[in-house]
């Protein structure tokens, strides 16, 4: 007869082998491009190019890629800021075509550009908090992360 065990596993964050990382701390330290892990070291190297390491603790950044979220985190946080405020003006005050173009074309841009690199930041900073790698580290070294 086989038995069987009713005892079931259940992850926490104790569980886990490593160093204790806070996900909300690690988040602000990236929203402000700064190492998630030390809060110190430079995150970005350019304006949307991750470095490599940080200059102070050493962590090792290339494990992490935001790809396209951080965009389309911009867009949904412009929009919900931007899209009341221009449908309020427009219903209230009914300015020009031309005006409005000139004026929320420009800050729609310059609000995007503004939160690209804090939003890439605090992905990145999310991604190592709950240790979203971009390659198994237990795979062999002879193939290559993709």
């Amino acid at each position: 007869m086989v038995t069987v065990s009713t005892a079931t596993a259940v992850w926490s964050q104790d569980s886990v082998k490593g160093e204790k990382r806070d996900l909300w701390t690690a988040m602000k330290r990236g929203f402000r491009c700064r190492c998630p892990r030390c809060g110190e070291g430079k995150l970005f190297r350019a304006f949307l190019k991750v470095g490599n390491s940080c200059s102070v603790c050493g962590l090792d950044y290339t494990p992490h890629r935001a790809d396209d979220l951080p965009a389309y985190l911009v867009i949904i946080i412009v929009g919900h800021i931007l899209v009341p405020v221009i449908l309020w003006i427009e219903t209230d005050y009914a300015p020009p075509v031309w005006l409005q173009l000139s004026i929320y074309l420009p800050l729609t841009l310059i609000a995007s550009l503004a939160l690209l690199q804090p939003v890439k930041g605090a992905v990145v900073g999310f991604q190592w908090a709950l240790r979203m790698h971009g390659f198994d580290e237990n795979a062999p070294s002879d193939v290559p992360p993709v």
